[in-house]
């Protein structure tokens, strides 16, 4: 689909601004990087994280003060934020760890934010448990207790059944969080008798866990290294594939314009105060494969028009192939960009940083492919003299005879 015709844009005629733009970013970046350091999640470094769900969302100063009193005022708290900026009533608490053990770590760093926000918050009821904690063996066993159904001696398989229904309920329907028992009325064999054995035997919290993670200290180190060593071995096995494939100069252009196209999402990512976490890991190896696509798509059009346009010059060449890929190209990034801008607004606070990193590297990775690697092979090619990008390197002899031939005979047709 050509949805840009006779393009004619002088892209490396604004080589300067393109550097003049990337210098800007990059020295933004360094200065984020150098003041403020790179702020590793819960997978890197190592502890608890807690999701917690409100009824009525206190303050995050009065959160903070209440894990303060328990001894736990190094926690980080973030609250979530809905599409328009303002605040919603999810949290996250993200402690340090608190013993070596990673299962004893969970544990202890879970049950002491519980035990601090319960003392601050909840209104926990003698003897009774809280609904919104309940598991369905804790439902099903008062369930049977107190047999408000009058089954017998034979009611747990229904109990069970029932029990199961009710917490699914409050799980998918309430996002875990009931604020009445009347809410579980419109279930199928609830009434009046199971509410009452229900509120005999619970209270319903005023806020609710929605999941909790660990990761020890020493996982979290090798983490870090093994997502180093990711990204370079993919850096590495690209740049020797393209070498073999094209010519060394198209790999390293590639590569570098990859490497920018990291540093200043990466850069941005630090200015905003985001978290690097396996997620964030993720959607950067993403992105050094979506750059990576759009840069060879041009460079495999100027391989071409080098064949076809011997006697041009090379930036009358490159602009031409970049042109003749513009359609691809916005069509590809922009309708890639449409959805994960779509999961950035409402994705939620967990996917945040990740699709922060889509959002921003899809953007420069496309820029980068039109604006800095062509360019870099151009200077290239200028320096050495153009018969370095042709030859052998480039499809070898006999290849380059056959595809000329067959260009002509498209040419004629």
């Amino acid at each position: 689909m050509q949805i840009l015709r006779n393009v004619n844009i002088d892209w490396l005629g604004k080589t300067k601004y393109f550097l003049a733009i990337s210098m800007v970013l990059l020295l933004l970046g360094g200065w984020a990087w150098y003041t403020k350091g790179l702020r590793y999640g819960i997978d890197f470094r190592g502890g608890t994280m807690v999701y917690l769900r409100f009824a009525e969302m206190p303050g995050v100063d009065q959160i903070r003060a209440a894990l303060a009193q328990r001894g736990l005022g190094n926690s980080i708290i973030q609250q979530s934020r809905d599409v328009t900026g303002a605040g919603t009533s999810e949290v996250v608490i993200q402690l340090e760890l608190q013993a070596e053990d990673e299962v004893e770590a969970l544990e202890a760093g879970k049950e002491a934010i519980l035990a601090a926000l319960r003392e601050a918050f909840d209104r926990p009821e003698p003897n009774k448990q809280d609904f919104n904690a309940a598991t369905p063996a804790d439902v099903a066993a008062a369930l049977v207790r107190r047999d408000p159904l009058a089954l017998g001696p034979a009611a747990g398989e229904r109990y069970n059944e029932l029990a199961e229904a009710l917490l699914a309920f409050r799980d998918r329907e309430r996002s875990g969080l009931l604020t009445s028992f009347e809410e579980l009325r419109s279930l199928d064999g609830i009434n009046e008798a199971v509410l009452a054995a229900l509120g005999e035997r619970f209270y319903l919290g005023r806020f609710a866990v929605r999941s909790a993670e660990i990761v020890g200290p020493r996982v979290g180190q090798q983490l870090r290294q093994q997502a180093v060593l990711a990204t370079l071995y993919a850096l590495a096995g690209m740049l020797v594939y393209i070498a073999f494939r094209f010519e060394w100069i198209y790999g390293a252009a590639a590569v570098a314009a990859v490497v920018h196209d990291v540093l200043i999402t990466l850069g941005l990512f630090i200015l905003l105060n985001y978290e690097l976490s396996l997620t964030v890991i993720a959607a950067l190896l993403t992105l050094v494969g979506y750059s990576m696509n759009d840069t060879i798509v041009i460079f495999d059009r100027m391989r071409e028009n080098l064949r076809l346009m011997r006697r041009e010059p090379l930036t009358v060449i490159a602009n031409r192939s970049i042109n003749q890929t513009l359609s691809r190209t916005v069509l590809t990034s922009g309708l890639t960009f449409l959805v994960v801008l779509v999961l950035f607004l409402f994705g939620g606070e967990v996917l945040r940083g990740f699709s922060f990193v889509l959002v921003v590297g899809i953007v420069v990775g496309t820029y980068s492919s039109v604006g800095i690697a062509a360019a870099m092979v151009v200077g290239w090619a200028n320096w050495r003299g153009r018969g370095a990008l042709t030859g052998a390197a480039a499809g070898g002899p006999r290849k380059t005879e056959n595809i000329d031939r067959r260009l002509a005979t498209a040419g004629r047709r």
